[in-house]
């Protein structure tokens, strides 16, 4: 139904944006909310995707993420959360090398993605991003102990919102402390990145 919005971003959640189109706010769900600004006018890429009990939007930085996104959630056992975890890491061309080649292993990195799930994905979608061109390139809540900058709460309830439970962000948070980062966005990032480790 809807292709993109144009709009103001009026607010930033570890899970979601709120885009402002003349006066009305819309509340869309993507991968790395921190990639956008307060105040920022921005062009977010939309798909709508309606269940039994819930209209949901999900949005996207490029249309190529978008295009990957739905791709994914063909898969059976992909679901919208988890094809936005996978987007998150922004590594599309690691994402495509994978699937491409068979790379089990990097797919289970991601949470909630078992080695049938991965093997799934790979015999859903291996050859359909080279032939189209341009695809080339829970749990209790986390608690937080005070002190923590704004930016790596942000960046954990961020990493928290994509699937990653509990103890897997409490073996990376310590790191993340001692890294002195300057966005929720490079919290974000460098949690990931150790997570796929």
């Amino acid at each position: 139904m809807f292709e993109y919005l144009n709009g103001l971003i009026t607010a930033i959640t570890p899970s979601y944006i709120v885009v402002d189109v003349k006066g009305v706010g819309y509340k869309v769900q993507v991968a790395n909310p921190y990639r956008y600004e307060e105040n920022q006018e921005a062009r977010v890429y939309v798909e709508q995707i309606v269940r039994d009990n819930e209209q949901s939007l999900y949005g996207f930085y490029d249309l190529n993420e978008k295009n990957i996104f739905l791709h994914l959630i063909s898969v059976s056992g992909i679901g919208p959360k988890s094809a936005l975890a996978i987007l998150a890491g922004q590594d599309l061309q690691g994402l495509i090398h994978a699937i491409e080649n068979d790379d089990v292993k990097f797919l289970t990195k991601f949470p909630k993605i078992g080695k049938k799930t991965a093997q799934q994905i790979i015999l859903d979608l291996s050859g359909k991003f080279t032939a189209e061109g341009q695809m080339t390139l829970g749990e209790a809540p986390v608690e937080f102990s005070s002190g923590l900058s704004q930016e790596l709460e942000d960046g954990l309830a961020a990493l928290e919102s994509l699937g990653y439970s509990s103890k897997e962000i409490s073996k990376v948070k310590s790191t993340l402390e001692k890294e002195h980062l300057k966005s929720a966005d490079e919290y974000l990032r460098a949690g990931l990145k150790l997570l796929s480790k």
